[in-house]
Order: C-alpha cells, then sequence, then structure tokens
C-alpha cells in the first residue's frame, strides 16, 4: 500500500557495499530521437526530407490507431496525460492470436502469509485525484500521443528495448545499478515496498528506475524477465514525474517485450490504475515519506504471473505462453535501482538514483526498499536468506542493507550521481 512512514529508531547500518559479478544487466537502453522533441517534420541534422518525413508520419499514425483503442470515456490529468476508458476485451492484449476472443483470467489465489484487502484503493496516481474514475468492464489506459513516438528512435522500437547483449557483468554497458539479489533457488514471486521519489534525470536519453526483477534463463538470449516498479524517463513519457511501470520480455530484450500496454502482452483486470501513469504523493528530502507496495507471483493454478500493487489491488497479469523459462519459475530476484549513464558531456551523468542521496543518509534522506519477500513453490511469502549487494559504482551510487522487526529485510540505496569522487 502506499503509505505514510515515520521513522523508528534504527541502529547504524555497517556499510556493506562490494562489486559482484552477477547476471544483473537487465536495462533498457533509450535510443536518440530521429526528430527534435517538438515533433516538427524538420530532422535534426536540418535537412528537410518532406518524402520521408511524411512516411514516417503516416506509419506513426497507423501506429497509434493500433495501440489507442476506442474509449467509453476520457479523463484529462492534471500532469497533461489523458486516460482512455477502454472496454477490458478491447485492450492491446487482445490483439494477441493467444487471446483473441477470450476473457481475463480469473483472479489466482494470494500467496499464504501476505494480508491485503479489497478495499476502495487509495488515490496513488495523480489522474484518480480529481475523483475521477472509469467504468465497471474497462480498463484505464494512458494514451499514447504522436509526440510520444517522435521521441523514440523509429516507431517499431517505441516502448521497447534496443537489441543489446545482456552480460553477467553490466560494468560499462552505460546502465549502472544498486540492487539486492538472491539466487541459486527456484522462485515463483516476489513483494516489497518502494519508497517513491522524483529523481532528476540529466537529459531524455537516459532514466532513472527503481523496481523488482523477476528473472529466469541463461543469460544468454533466452533471458526472460518480468519487471515493475516506479521509473522517471523522459523519452518514453516526455516528462519527469514517476511513474508505475511494467517491463516484460523474452528473449534478452531483442524482439519480445515491452513497457506497460504497448504491446500485446501484459492483461490489466483493474478499472483502477493506470499502468504508464503518474504516481502521487511522493516522499521529499527530510519531509514525509511515501512508499508502494508491489508483489508479482505465480498463479499456482493457472502458471500466469499476477501484478499487485497497493492495498491489494490486483493490476492484471503476464499470460503464462508468453515465456519459455519463466513458465515454470524465475532463478533469480533482485530489487533495487538502475540508472543510465550516456556521459553525454564527457563525464559521468548527474542523473540521480533514488532521492539521489547516498544510503548513509538514512531515513527521510535516501530511497529504501522493505519488506523484502519470495514467493515459494507451495505459493508462501517468505523472508529473504542469503541476499546479495551490488553496486556497480559505489562511488556514484551505493547500498547498505539492514533487518529489523518492522521493517524485516531492507535496505537504502542511491546517489547523485557524478560529484568529487564520481568524476
Amino acid at each position: 500500500m502506499a503509505s505514510s512512514v515515520s521513522h523508528n529508531s534504527f541502529s547504524t547500518i555497517p556499510l556493506f557495499v562490494g562489486f559482484l559479478v552477477v547476471a544483473s544487466s537487465l536495462a533498457h537502453v533509450l535510443s536518440s530521437p530521429l526528430m527534435s522533441d517538438s515533433g516538427n517534420r524538420q530532422m535534426k541534422n536540418h535537412t528537410f526530407k518532406p518524402a520521408k518525413d511524411i512516411q514516417k508520419l503516416r506509419r506513426i499514425n497507423a501506429y497509434l490507431k493500433k495501440i489507442n483503442k476506442p474509449a467509453v470515456k476520457t479523463i484529462q490529468s492534471p500532469d497533461g496525460d489523458i486516460i482512455d476508458c477502454v472496454l477490458s476485451h478491447l485492450q492491446p492484449a487482445f490483439d494477441h492470436p493467444e487471446l483473441r476472443g477470450q476473457k481475463p483470467s480469473d483472479p489466482p489465489a494470494r500467496p499464504k502469509r501476505h494480508n491485503s484487502t479489497d478495499a476502495n484503493p487509495e488515490n496513488l496516481q495523480l489522474w484518480t485525484g480529481l475523483c475521477e474514475s472509469c467504468p465497471e468492464g474497462t480498463v484505464p489506459i494512458r494514451r499514447t500521443t504522436e509526440k510520444d513516438v517522435l521521441r523514440a528512435s523509429s516507431v517499431r522500437r517505441y516502448g521497447r528495448t534496443r537489441r543489446r547483449h545482456v552480460r553477467r557483468d553490466s560494468t560499462g554497458s552505460g546502465h549502472e545499478h544498486a540492487v539486492v539479489f538472491v539466487n541459486g533457488d527456484q522462485y515463483y514471486g516476489a513483494k516489497a515496498s518502494l519508497n517513491v521519489w522524483a529523481p532528476h534525470v540529466t537529459n531524455e536519453y537516459e532514466f532513472s528506475l527503481s523496481q523488482i526483477w523477476i528473472i529466469s534463463g541463461s543469460f544468454g538470449n533466452d533471458l526472460n524477465t518480468i519487471e515493475a516498479g516506479w521509473q522517471v524517463s523522459p523519452e518514453l513519457y516526455g516528462d519527469n514525474y514517476p511513474r508505475f511501470f511494467t517491463y516484460w520480455t523474452t528473449d534478452a530484450y531483442r524482439a519480445t517485450g515491452c513497457y506497460n500496454l504497448l504491446c500485446s502482452g501484459f492483461v490489466q483486470t483493474t478499472n483502477k490504475i493506470a499502468v504508464g501513469a503518474a504516481i502521487s504523493p511522493i516522499s521529499y528530502y527530510n519531509g514525509r515519506q511515501f512508499d508502494i507496495d508491489i508483489m508479482v507471483w505465480k498463479d499456482p493454478k493457472h502458471g500466469h504471473w499476477w501484478l499487485e500493487f497497493g492495498s491489494g489491488l490486483l493490476v492484471g497479469y503476464w499470460p503464462a505462453f508468453l515465456f519459455s523459462h519463466l513458465r515454470s519459475h524465475a532463478n533469480m530476484i533482485q530489487f533495487g535501482g538502475e540508472i543510465v549513464n550516456t556521459r553525454s558531456s564527457g563525464f559521468h551523468t548527474s542523473t540521480q538514483m533514488g532521492s539521489g542521496h547516498f544510503a548513509e543518509e538514512g531515513f527521510g534522506k535516501a530511497a529504501y526498499f522493505r519488506n523484502l519477500q519470495t514467493v515459494d513453490w507451495d505459493n508462501n511469502l517468505l523472508p529473504l536468506t542469503n541476499l546479495h549487494l551490488l553496486a556497480d559504482h559505489s562511488d556514484c551510487y551505493d547500498i547498505r542493507q539492514g533487518r529489523n522487526n518492522v521493517w524485516g529485510n531492507y535496505f537504502y540505496y542511491g546517489g547523485p550521481g557524478r560529484n568529487v569522487r564520481c568524476p
């Protein structure tokens, strides 16, 4: 659930950050736009090519017609988003041949030892703060605009990542992490409370995110991941709001998968949350702290991977048929932050991770994850054991782990990026 968190007394957490070689480069590469951000039909090299531009705009309009479904109601969000209330069976997922003509799956059995309610959810997103809602039988979908697509490298790659090799050691890939992970077992889900901030992102080619990764595969081209959390991504959304997001891939980000509902895959079942919409409220330095609960787990009956957000609100699911390795189970769970460092000015980026402050500053200043848990084969939520920590560049972004009776397993993480120790 989204909660206002007060500080319990914590003892000083000893610094425990190391560079661990781990299969963790699970990032989304942003690529340069072909056109200017204003959406003008003039290329960035100022060479005017009307025929080529018109062809591109035609492809964009065709894509928008396909991805933006007819709405029974439209809501204007204060942040500029347009939220369309789309009949559930018309959402993009049901364009998939395996789902066409079907109905959403029945709700799954929640993991044991999980406390949740199906009561009315808190207002966790800006668009719901106006006492607006989508009718029953519909799902709220953030409308994709021409400007959104023009920021991407191409229509085909919008909402997806550029092909790249995923290495076990992420150092040098341009993506930097501060994470906790567990591996060496079979995992059927994970849960945590994520502290929400609005980190500064230096340019539109970079992002900052905090998320849970559900991972399986050999870390070659067969890598399967399910990812959920919050992110600031100027390229994807055109602003610097922290947004609730999802991602999935079955081939190491090569051709399958996408963010949110930008392709046929994730099936949304709720009419109360828009995937890709801005989260509200957020945390402030030396001020009130807010976090959100996120849980992903495998339905023991049908094998789908379900997503829960806030106080027991079922958002939807990734159908089992989308995956190869994750059709069975995960072999790694990861929690934490990630940024992209393009070194666009010739030195390390100033894009922030988490709150933009190092882990040692603690509550109210550094970002945190708390109550880290995994789901076992018998659908039980269990505390993590045998945790590993990874900070790719601890002088830029670091991490500190702890445990107590209130927060269970937790960690502080993040940093400012470029500083005297991170040139």
